[in-house]
């Protein structure tokens, strides 16, 4: 289908997805979110895609956050609704099935940081400026922030972040895990392409497994995330792609994985 607020572009396994409203600073309105669900799900249920890289078009911002100027009239239960939807995005995201890789180029801020948060792994370019500033207007983050920031950064740094409502540099985000890579800003694209291509040459069972590990076992007891582990484990075992990659390690050649 046709987006409004998204450009959608394929190649060797990889899907990028562009908010696109540069004159926004892409900031998230509610369609640009309903366009985000959509497109999503289209990348869950397409085989052919192995990987996604989330971006914002220009290099002014990756996200600057919610579009202030489409709740800041809202009433409660509008904003409940707003709040809802945000975090049923960055859900849908974060157990995609599939990596999804964050470009984090200029602001990532409010919705954006939370957006960044939902992805997988997250590739900042040493001039992006990172922050949960919602204190400002009054406000708490309301997709997620709160709750991924105390995952990722631990209590003291999601009350740092959000109490204070601060921005940060990526040096400092990386210290906190809120990013996991830096590297200098003409470098950004290459990292982010280099990465993908690696992602969408490696087993799909295999990732969707490590992706739903980690998830279960950072959010329940350890015993419940080593039983997901061994089963897990034991799936990947029945997979032709497991074959292809014992018999391609012992013949001292490159796998192919086919995803079956």
């Amino acid at each position: 289908m046709a987006f409004r607020n998204l450009l959608i572009a394929d190649h060797d396994g990889v899907r990028r997805i562009s908010i696109n409203r540069p004159d926004k600073l892409n900031a998230l309105n509610r369609e640009t979110i309903g366009e985000l669900h959509i497109a999503f799900d289209q990348a869950r249920h397409e085989d052919a895609v192995r990987v996604v890289i989330l971006s914002g078009s220009g290099e002014k911002a990756f996200v600057a956050g919610a579009d202030i100027g489409e709740f800041a009239s809202a009433t409660p239960q509008q904003a409940q609704a707003f709040s809802r939807a945000g975090q049923e995005l960055m859900a849908r995201i974060e157990r995609l099935g599939k990596p999804v890789i964050a470009r984090i180029q200029g602001f990532a801020l409010g919705g954006g940081l939370e957006l960044a948060m939902s992805c997988h792994l997250r590739i900042a370019s040493e001039k992006a400026r990172l922050g949960q500033p919602e204190i400002n207007l009054g406000v708490i983050p309301g997709f997620g922030g709160t709750q991924r920031l105390l995952r990722l950064a631990g209590r003291g740094a999601a009350l740092e972040l959000c109490l204070l409502g601060a921005q940060i540099d990526a040096a400092r985000a990386l210290a906190l895990g809120v990013v996991t890579r830096v590297v200098a800003a003409e470098k950004l694209d290459e990292e982010v392409e280099a990465i993908a291509a690696q992602l969408a040459a490696a087993a799909p069972h295999a990732l969707a497994a490590v992706l739903g590990a980690v998830l279960i076992g950072g959010e329940g007891a350890i015993d419940t995330g080593l039983d997901f582990e061994t089963q897990a484990f034991a799936l990947c075992c029945a997979t032709a792609d497991m074959r292809e990659g014992t018999s391609a390690f012992l013949e001292r050649r490159k796998p192919t994985f086919s995803g079956i």
